[in-house]
């Protein structure tokens, strides 16, 4: 009887043993989760004034705002790009002089804040657009797109930043204008592998996933974003209308990755080197993860198909370019911005140290 009680104690414990495993799940090997680390891991910022950058700022005040971005805390930079947005098109067309903007730029992207982030290594863009100068891009584009071309080619001289095209027009936009700025700012500052010359960095901003911008993200991939002959240097898949979840996010990225053969035509597969994936640092009146708790956040949810995300048509080598971050300082009017105390060296920095984000920014991958 004894021997019988023993027997079935075993077997009963086999049995839970065997529930165990099967309920918790394998940690995948080191190699797998490592995967391919992000090379690209920045922020967009929108200054202290909503995206406008209308005013001059001392570097002192600048950095009582925004030291986190170059300090995680334990002085390295929490990103290795940052993004200045936004810039209005018609205004760099015209080269305008206003109470805002001078020679067509706003009068905050100084040299001395292009400076406060180079000198710590990390690079500096500026973005031409966002979704409140959508008309601007399309005035400027049928007015001149060349010479709007020429004209962000020699801001990115003088500055020497790089520049994002964030033309967020989803219903008809110009991309024959379109082309034509490419073509004239590519016509000054050839593309670069090598990323060693910070004005010849030229990227664009998509949707989160395939299926609004269709026909920017259709060209961008078809045209400029090809691994054989590249025009552009990357993609942004801009953050959606709110913060998704790590499985909603990773699908919008599925589709960039996997295209959309069945629309009419069809948007073709784009290579996981070849786009970043956007997420909130900012929104709402609450502090997000994001920002403050690498350990809940959605760059360490989703880290593991950022950095191991397979080709499906298009490119070579696994994992995505990395994440950008919207946005740091004040981005809106409404809710909470990334200035103190507020910062996100909890975050956004601690998720550069989990991933070794380089700083400076390495040569980025070609396929």
């Amino acid at each position: 009887m004894r021997r019988r009680s023993l027997l079935v104690r075993h077997r009963l414990l086999a049995v839970l043993g065997l529930l165990v495993a099967l309920l918790i799940p394998t940690a995948p090997s080191s190699a797998a989760a490592a995967g391919t680390p992000p090379q690209v891991y920045g922020a967009w910022h929108c200054g202290d004034d909503f995206c406008t950058w209308g005013r001059v700022r001392s570097v002192a005040e600048f950095d009582s705002m925004n030291h986190w971005l170059i300090d995680r805390g334990d002085g390295r930079p929490s990103v290795n790009v940052v993004v200045l947005s936004f810039v209005e098109p018609q205004k760099l067309l015209r080269l305008t002089d206003d109470a805002t903007t001078v020679d067509g730029v706003p009068k905050g992207m100084t040299p001395e804040i292009v400076q406060y982030f180079t000198s710590r290594g990390v690079r500096v863009m500026l973005s031409i657009g966002g979704i409140t100068y959508t008309d601007e891009w399309d005035a400027a584009l049928s007015e001149n797109a060349t010479q709007l071309g020429l004209n962000a080619a020699a801001l990115a001289s003088r500055l020497g930043v790089g520049i994002e095209i964030d033309y967020e027009q989803n219903t008809d936009p110009n991309l024959t204008a379109l082309q034509a700025f490419i073509d004239a700012y590519r016509s000054v500052h050839p593309y670069d592998a090598s990323g060693s010359r910070p004005a010849a960095r030229l990227t664009i901003d998509v949707a989160a996933g395939d299926r609004w911008l269709i026909a920017v993200n259709r060209k961008a991939t078809a045209d400029w974003l090809r691994t054989d002959t590249p025009v552009l240097d990357y993609a942004n898949a801009m953050v959606p209308a709110r913060q998704p979840s790590a499985s909603a996010a990773t699908a919008s990225w599925q589709e960039h990755v996997d295209g959309k053969p069945q629309f009419a035509p069809p948007v073709p597969p784009l290579a996981p080197a070849k786009f970043t994936g956007g997420l909130y640092v900012a929104y709402g009146r609450s502090p997000l993860p994001e920002c403050t708790n690498f350990a809940g956040s959605l760059q360490s949810a989703t880290g593991s198909y950022v950095q191991n995300v397979a080709p499906n048509g298009a490119g070579s080598t696994p994992g995505m370019l990395g994440y950008m971050f919207w946005a740091a300082e004040k981005p809106s009017t409404r809710g909470l911005g990334t200035q103190p105390p507020n910062t996100c060296e909890g975050g956004v920095g601690a998720g550069a140290t989990a991933y070794s984000v380089p700083v400076p920014m390495p040569p980025l991958r070609q396929g």
